[in-house]
This record gives C-alpha cells, sequence and structure tokens, in this order.
C-alpha cells in the first residue's frame, strides 16, 4: 500500500456499502439440479448478498450425516465449477475446506470457517432435510444467533428446535 496522502473534497463521505454479507449453500449437491442452483443464485442477487458461497460437503460428512449414498466429492465440486462457467457465475465462491481435509468436517468447523473467512451477516442456504438435521445438533442453538437460514422449501415435517426458532429462518418463494 503507498504512503501518499489521497486528496478528496472537503465533506467527503465514502458511499454506503450497498451489498453485504454472505449466502452459504451448505449442501452434498448430489440431488441438486441446475435449476435449483440459479434458484439460489437468484436469492443471493435478490438479497444483494457480497458473497455466495458453495460448500460441497465431502463423502465422510455425507455418511455421516445421512447415510445416504454419494458420489466422489471431486466429481460433485467439478459439477459445481461446471455450472459456474456455464452460466457465467464469476461472483460464485466454491469453498474447498472439505476437499483438502478429505474426512468428516462438523459443522461447527465449517461455520467456524466461514465466520473467519467471508463477511458477515451469514445466511446458510440449506434443504429441509439439511436444516432438520442442523437443528438437532447440540451447538445449534449457539450457532442459530449468529446466522439466519434460508431453506429451499417447506419442510414436511418439522424439528423441534426450527420450530422454536422460527423467526431466524425463511423459506424461499419460487
Amino acid at each position: 500500500m503507498s504512503n501518499d496522502p489521497i486528496k478528496v473534497p472537503f465533506g467527503y463521505e465514502p458511499p454506503p456499502e450497498t451489498r453485504k454479507g454472505t449466502l452459504i449453500f451448505y449442501d452434498s449437491f448430489e440431488q441438486i439440479s441446475e435449476q435449483e442452483l440459479e434458484i439460489a443464485a437468484a436469492v443471493a442477487r435478490d438479497k444483494a448478498f457480497a458473497k455466495f458461497v458453495l460448500y460441497p460437503l465431502h463423502e465422510e460428512s455425507v455418511r455421516r450425516m445421512s447415510k445416504s449414498p454419494v458420489s466422489a466429492y471431486y466429481k460433485r465440486e467439478d459439477r459445481l465449477h461446471e455450472w459456474k462457467r456455464e452460466y457465467g457465475r464469476s461472483d460464485v465462491i466454491v469453498d474447498r475446506l472439505d476437499g483438502k481435509r478429505k474426512k468428516y468436517t462438523p459443522i461447527d468447523s465449517v461455520l467456524r470457517h466461514i465466520a473467519e473467512t467471508y463477511p458477515a451477516p451469514y445466511f446458510l442456504y440449506m434443504t429441509p432435510e439439511t436444516a432438520n438435521q442442523f437443528a438437532s445438533y447440540s451447538s445449534f442453538e449457539e450457532w442459530i444467533v449468529k446466522l439466519r437460514l434460508i431453506i429451499s422449501s417447506e419442510p414436511e415435517r418439522l424439528h423441534a428446535r426450527l420450530a422454536e426458532y422460527r423467526h431466524r429462518w425463511e423459506i424461499v418463494e419460487h
């Protein structure tokens, strides 16, 4: 950075920041279609988030959370990068923490990483199933006061903690 003074007119105030916060799409991306990715990107654009982060989960994380079969991490990550290129989404970030760790990463670690890396406030975009799983963790109450949830569709069943913190989440209107 230069030590030269910057000249501005008397009374100058920088324009207010119009884009704030980070929207994190936290999912395995195994069942997520390109249309659903577009909807999430539209939410990020409409709400004027500074960052839109796709956070694909490692196979071990998915196995621990849902026990459902999932393809290799690199295949799902490649698909996200391909979607990003195909639709010209240069503003989208694909986070690689799980890819670097190559093992199960608890959601607490993921959220701490996000808080250290991206600008606040934080919004987690999740499917109803993932939101219910997140609500079942003991650290849910600690994190729900620090972030907000955006759920991709109306949940069929609602975890008791999600119902308790109804004011901290919203459902996407397609």
